[in-house]
């Protein structure tokens, strides 16, 4: 049996495979992103969640081959690298688990465990390729100054059209009456309060507000649209970079993916995403997310384990997820 382990900002999720892909069980918890819930939660999480899906699927520990554990931040900080690579020994054998960056876990699902890259826009953003062998990251530095295309870079764009069609630096959208209801602001100013002391500036609540960024490009609102324009570039740039540091043969399509949240957008984002590319000299040929990142993790830890699962397993895993 196979344990992947996908941690994000807002969710954790935790899937069981056996060695035929066949979907032992799945788990969710709520986020392990320590900077943002501090690691005492995210041991907990840990502990709690491989506990819980285990139990579902009637296994001991000592039944799993190997789990990988994609946490957010890992490997970003010498310190808390080291202690968040230690959390799984309490339930599993050093020698049965791997650490590393969610976003692993990203491009694992993606593309099968496949050559190619995958760019994450969720709560944040990040880009992550392997190639030859090789593998290579771009972005992820934070959201107070990067996480470009994120849901979180989109709701505070969003939010700053707000403030300006407020004052009349701009006319005034859907975006404006749409962010007035759902916030429930008698007064426009009122967003202050509920930004920096209802929610206390929170990271998860605020990229939650991308959402209605997308239902007023729905509505017609171009500002907005023009938001996910820019994201859509932005996330290119990111996936460019990786190509570049990879060495990806220009004469060849590279195989690209994604996930997360932000490309609920759908077509907002992934149209100026994939338009920014073919504009490069390089040919990108998009994939749809083949599976979840959590899957994507414990297909990483079957790799891991030099046990990569072929076609007839991933094609089985397909119709069971």
């Amino acid at each position: 049996m196979f344990l992947g382990v996908d941690g994000g900002g807002s969710k954790t999720e935790f899937v069981l495979l056996d060695a035929d892909g066949r979907l032992l069980a799945r788990h969710q918890q709520t986020g392990s992103y320590y900077i943002q819930v501090g690691m005492d939660e995210v041991r907990r999480v840990v502990m709690h969640g491989t506990g819980e899906v285990l139990r579902e699927a009637g296994a001991a520990p000592s039944g799993v081959t190997f789990a990988f554990f994609g946490l957010p931040a890992h490997g970003e900080d010498q310190e808390h690298t080291a202690t968040l690579d230690e959390l799984p020994r309490a339930i599993l054998a050093a020698d049965r688990y791997r650490c590393g960056n969610d976003m692993i876990c990203g491009w694992a699902g993606s593309l099968g465990c496949r050559e190619g890259i995958n760019v994450v826009a969720g709560t944040g953003s990040i880009c992550y390729g392997e190639r030859a062998g090789r593998s290579a990251r771009c972005g992820g530095w934070g959201e107070l100054f990067s996480d470009e295309g994120s849901a979180y870079w989109i709701a505070r764009e969003g939010l700053a059209l707000f403030s300006k069609m407020s004052d009349g630096r701009l006319p005034r959208g859907p975006l404006h009456a749409l962010l007035v209801k759902q916030l429930t602001l008698i007064e426009d100013l009122y967003l202050t309060d509920l930004i920096y002391n209802g929610w206390k500036q929170e990271r998860n609540r605020i990229a939650a507000l991308s959402q209605w960024v997308k239902d007023a490009a729905d509505a017609g609102d171009e500002t907005a649209r023009d938001v996910f324009r820019r994201a859509g570039i932005e996330l290119a740039a990111l996936i460019g970079a990786t190509r570049r540091k990879l060495g990806f043969d220009e004469s060849a399509p590279v195989p690209v993916s994604y996930s997360g949240g932000a490309f609920n957008a759908g077509g907002w984002l992934l149209e100026p995403m994939m338009g920014a590319l073919h504009g490069d000299y390089a040919h990108y040929a998009l994939q749809r997310p083949r599976f979840s990142p959590a899957i994507g993790a414990a297909l990483y830890a079957a790799r891991c384990a030099g046990t990569a699962f072929g076609e007839p397993a991933l094609r089985r895993l397909e119709q069971d997820s």
